[in-house]
């Protein structure tokens, strides 16, 4: 008998390929065919990973899911840039990313790219309005230059919408967010600096 699934829970992986018949995950010589196929699923469970710091985003709507490739036999190495050096959370999604995949049996690697570094250019746009549903004003579509001079551009309250707001700390609940605060609500709030 098939359970019924409530909608409203996220179900990952469900829309996801499964192996090719007589092609596994286990092993085996990567043909190009089955080597396409192996890297778009590896990418689709990975891309679904939520962030642990954030976790409305995933690591695809951040932008730290870069790259897969598929070895001669058949292994998956996946490519993650961390928004910052040092960010704590990438040992934890680089235990997810695995995890994940071997749930799927698929063997895999994670690989750390530094370079070139993360921007905040790479967000999605569905993950700009997932952080301002979740009240963390997004940093806007594209860098500019004031960035680089530690310069600000208006921020919007992600509540009222507010463009009245002032920075109260460079740092908020993590180092890749700010503390500001709405003078037209009074809210304070947390926004994603843009890199």
């Amino acid at each position: 008998m098939a359970m019924s699934q409530d909608p409203s829970i996220p179900a990952p992986h469900r829309s996801l390929p499964p192996p090719r018949a007589g092609e596994g995950w286990g092993g085996g010589s990567a043909t190009a065919g089955n080597a396409d196929h192996r890297r778009t699923t590896a990418l689709a469970i990975a891309g679904e990973i939520p962030d642990p710091e954030i976790p409305v985003l995933t690591i695809a709507d951040l932008g730290v899911l870069r790259d897969a490739r598929v070895d001669e036999h058949g292994a998956v190495e996946i490519d993650i840039t961390p928004t910052y050096s040092g960010c704590p959370a990438m040992s934890m999604i680089a235990l997810n990313i695995e995890t994940a995949l071997a749930e799927h049996g698929i063997a895999a690697r994670v690989k750390l790219v530094l370079s070139p570094a993360w921007t905040t250019d790479w967000m999605t746009q569905s993950g700009r309005d997932r952080l301002r549903e979740y009240g963390i004003a997004p940093p806007a579509p594209k860098a500019s230059r004031r960035a680089l001079f530690g310069m600000d551009e208006d921020i919007a309250c992600p509540r009222c919408g507010s463009t009245s707001t002032e920075k109260l700390s460079e740092f908020g609940s993590t180092a890749c967010k700010a503390l500001w605060r709405c003078t037209a609500c009074r809210e304070p709030f947390d926004h994603f600096k843009c890199l």
